[in-house]
C-alpha cells in the first residue's frame, strides 16, 4: 500500500474503536474512513467507499469466524485485513492467516504493535503479535497455511476451500478435524465435504479418498 491508507475500524465496543482511532491519529498518511460494530456494517462501508485496510475484531456480531475474512478477500482482493482480537489460540492465529489476514494482534498486547503492524502491512509483509508469534514461527511463518493448499489439478473446477478439504481427505481427516484446521464449524466442514462429493459425483468417503489419491495427493 502506498499513499493515503483509508482504514475501517470494526469492533462492537465503542471504547475500543475510540482507542484505536486515537492510536491511528499518530500514523502519517492514514485516515479512518469508517467505523463498524457488526459484519453487516463492514460490508456496507466497503460497498459505499473503497478502503485499503480493515482493522477487524473477529468477535463482532455478524462475523462468522475466519470464513468472514476469506469472503472479504474474495470480494475485495486489494483489501488488507488486520485482526485485533482477544483470541490467543495458536490454531486461530494460523487459521486467520490461512483465510487471508495480513496481520494478527491481541488486545492484551502492547499498543505500539498496532503501529508496527500497519508499517509491516504497508510494506507488503505480514505481522504477528509477539504474544502469539510462536504459533507461526513453528510453522515457518504466517504465510504458510496450516492445511494443504497444493495446486490440485482436477478435471472439475474446485474452489480454494474445496481444494483444501480434498487435500486432507487422503489423511483420514474427519469433518471435525477439517473444522479444527480451517477454523470453521464441524457443520460447515460437513457441508463443504458433501458439496465436494456432489460436484465430483461421488457417493461415499471411500470414493472421495480414492479420487484424491488418483490426483496424486499422498495418503497417510
Amino acid at each position: 500500500m502506498s499513499g493515503l491508507v483509508r482504514t475501517i475500524i470494526a469492533d462492537d465496543h465503542a471504547f475500543i474503536r475510540q482507542g484505536l482511532k486515537q492510536l491511528l491519529s499518530t500514523v502519517d498518511e492514514l485516515t479512518v474512513s469508517g467505523e463498524a460494530a457488526d459484519g453487516e456494517a463492514v460490508h456496507r462501508l466497503l460497498n459505499e467507499s473503497s478502503a485499503d485496510l480493515l482493522i477487524l475484531d473477529l468477535g463482532m456480531p455478524g462475523v462468522n469466524g475466519f470464513q468472514f475474512i476469506a469472503n472479504l478477500r474474495t470480494e475485495w482482493p486489494e483489501l488488507r485485513v488486520l485482526v485485533v482480537t482477544a483470541n490467543v489460540e495458536p490454531r486461530s492465529v494460523r487459521a486467520a492467516f490461512s483465510a487471508g489476514a495480513n496481520g494478527y494482534l491481541t488486545k492484551s498486547g502492547d499498543p505500539s504493535e498496532l503501529i508496527a503492524a500497519i508499517d509491516a502491512i504497508r510494506k507488503g509483509n505480514a505481522y504477528v503479535a509477539e504474544e502469539v508469534r510462536f504459533a507461526v514461527d513453528q510453522h515457518d511463518g504466517p504465510n504458510v497455511s496450516p492445511e494443504p493448499t497444493a495446486a490440485i489439478i482436477s478435471p472439475v473446477t474446485l474452489t480454494r476451500r474445496e481444494r483444501q478439504i480434498l487435500g486432507m481427505i487422503p489423511h483420514g481427516a474427519t469433518s471435525r478435524d477439517i473444522a479444527s484446521r480451517l477454523g470453521i464449524s464441524p457443520l460447515t466442514a460437513r457441508k463443504h465435504r458433501e458439496n465436494l462429493m456432489r460436484k465430483l459425483d461421488l457417493h461415499s468417503g471411500a470414493e472421495l479418498t480414492a479420487y484424491a489419491i488418483r490426483l496424486g495427493l499422498p495418503a497417510g
